[in-house]
C-alpha cells in the first residue's frame, strides 16, 4: 500500500470513530451516521471500506 492510501485509510479510520462516539452519544441518528459514513467513504476512498462494514 503507498503512503496516499496509507493516510486515507487513517483518515477513515479517524472520521469512522468520531462518528461512532457521536452516534453513542446521542448527538447523531443512525441515519445520520450511515449518511455522513457513506459521504467519508467517497472523500477518503478506503480500499479496507468492506472491513469496515
Amino acid at each position: 500500500m503507498n503512503e496516499k492510501r496509507e493516510v486515507r485509510e487513517v483518515h477513515y479510520s479517524i472520521a469512522r470513530r468520531l462518528l461512532e462516539r457521536m452516534l453513542e452519544n446521542g448527538f447523531i441518528t443512525e441515519e445520520e451516521y450511515d449518511k455522513i459514513d457513506g459521504l467519508n467513504r467517497e472523500t477518503f476512498s478506503p480500499e479496507m471500506a468492506k472491513v469496515y462494514a
